[in-house]
């Protein structure tokens, strides 16, 4: 790459997928008051995909704006049923009850990427996947639950399609790494059609 990329994001997924891709990425996570904006946002009635696109601008424009020269991602990512958002679960008891609503149901994941230049944005692409939910015993997301607890708290819906989780689902519509929170291939070719990577 001619340019640095800077990931302002935690996310080790994120991280491992870029460096998979054989990008050379620094991680410098952003500094933003995530759940603020989250219930502004919901103030003004934003819908799934913009509350997920904001917050992806929110994180790249802070970091760019300490870091100007560099390219510089932001992401993330929201799940979404019926036009409800679901949040990561805060206790075990909000995890069983998501699971709960998301049985025999069709969630919606919406992964935004945006990237900044300058404190600028030079590119935004948000990736949506539609996941079709079997019909879950009770026994089963309690038992779920409790062997995955310390996986699944960081994750919205409570599950992990890379792990146990993908037992739950029937159908997936839309691309894997976007489940995983980011558009790559998408980003792949911004990055490609703008000469920052060549193939």
């Amino acid at each position: 790459m001619t340019k640095r990329l800077i990931l302002a994001s935690a996310s080790e997924v994120r991280a491992v997928l870029l460096r998979n891709a054989g990008l050379d990425i620094e991680v410098k996570p952003a500094r933003i008051d995530e759940p603020a904006i989250r219930v502004g946002l919901e103030l003004e009635n934003a819908s799934p995909r913009d509350v997920a696109d904001t917050l992806a601008e929110f994180k790249a424009r802070k970091v760019s704006g300490a870091d100007p020269d560099a390219l510089v991602l932001g992401c993330d990512q929201v799940a979404e049923l019926d036009g409800t958002i679901l949040e990561k679960p805060d206790s075990k008891e909000t995890a069983v009850f998501q699971l709960h609503n998301l049985s025999g149901q069709t969630h919606r994941l919406l992964s935004a990427a945006v990237v900044y230049e300058g404190g600028e944005p030079k590119w935004r692409h948000v990736g949506v996947v539609r996941l079709t939910m079997r019909q879950l015993s009770d026994a089963y997301i309690e038992d779920y639950v409790a062997r995955n607890w310390e996986s699944i708290r960081h994750s919205v819906g409570a599950y992990k399609l890379e792990e146990e989780g993908v037992r739950m689902f029937s159908r997936i519509d839309g691309d894997y790494f976007t489940v995983l929170g980011l558009p790559l291939m998408e980003l792949l070719s911004f990055l490609i059609n703008t000469g920052e990577v060549r193939v």
